[in-house]
C-alpha cells in the first residue's frame, strides 16, 4: 500500500493497482510501508515499470535547502576569517609602521574570497564532497549521478559561483525556481547539493 503527496497534502493509501488509475509523475512523492521518508515515485522500481517512469538520473537523496547551504558558506566564511585574523593581529606585533599594517589588513581582506575560492574547491572535489561548512551542514556537493566531483569540474563550478555573485546574487536565487534546488551554478555545471535525509 502507498501513500502518495498531493498537493502538499498526503493521500491514501492505495494499492499498486490504484495508483495505475490515477495521474501520478515521475517527482510525485511516495511512501510505502518499511520507508522512512517519502520518494519520488520514479526512485522506486516498481512504480517505474508499472508507471513506464525512467530511472533517476540521480542517487536518490534528498536536495539541501537554500538556508542549509547559506548557513554551509556562513561557517565556512567564518573559519576563514578567524583563522586570518589571528595571522594578522600576531603579525602587526612585530610591525611598528602604520602604513605597512594598513597595507597588510588590505592585502588579507583580498585574499579571503581568494582563500575562500580554493578552498572551497579543493574540498568539494575531495572524498568528504564539500567544506567544513557543509560537513557540519551534513550536506556534500555531487554530479547528477550523485558522484564525486573531479578538481576541474570543482573549480568550474566556483568560478560560476563567482559569477552567480556578480549577478547581484540572482544565480543563489534561481534554487527557488529548481525543484533540485540547485542555484545557476549547479545547473551551469551538472552539479548537485545534496542531504541524505530530510530531517
Amino acid at each position: 500500500m502507498y501513500t502518495i503527496v498531493i498537493k502538499g497534502k498526503p493521500h491514501g493509501p492505495y494499492s499498486l493497482e490504484q495508483l495505475k488509475e490515477m495521474e501520478i509523475f515521475p517527482d510525485t512523492f511516495v511512501r510505502k510501508p518499511g520507508m522512512d521518508d517519502y520518494k519520488e515515485a520514479h526512485e522506486l522500481e516498481e512504480l517505474r515499470v508499472l508507471l513506464g517512469f525512467n530511472a533517476p538520473k540521480h542517487t536518490p537523496q534528498y536536495f539541501a535547502s537554500f538556508d542549509q547551504r547559506l548557513m554551509a558558506w556562513a561557517i565556512d566564511y567564518f573559519l576563514i576569517v578567524v583563522v586570518y585574523a589571528l595571522i594578522l593581529a600576531i603579525t602587526v606585533l612585530f610591525i611598528e609602521d602604520k602604513e605597512t599594517r594598513m597595507s597588510l589588513v588590505a592585502a588579507f581582506f583580498l585574499l579571503i574570497p581568494f582563500t575562500k575560492f580554493v578552498y572551497c574547491s579543493i574540498a568539494d572535489a575531495s572524498k568528504t564532497q564539500g567544506s567544513i561548512g557543509k560537513k557540519l551542514m551534513d550536506i556534500k556537493v555531487t554530479n547528477e549521478f550523485g558522484q564525486r566531483l573531479t578538481l576541474g569540474a570543482a573549480l568550474l563550478r566556483n568560478v560560476c559561483k563567482m559569477i552567480s555573485n556578480a549577478a547581484f546574487g540572482f544565480g543563489y536565487l534561481y534554487c527557488f525556481l529548481n525543484k533540485k534546488q540547485q542555484c545557476l551554478h549547479d545547473v551551469v555545471v551538472g552539479t548537485l547539493v545534496v542531504k541524505e535525509r530530510l530531517l
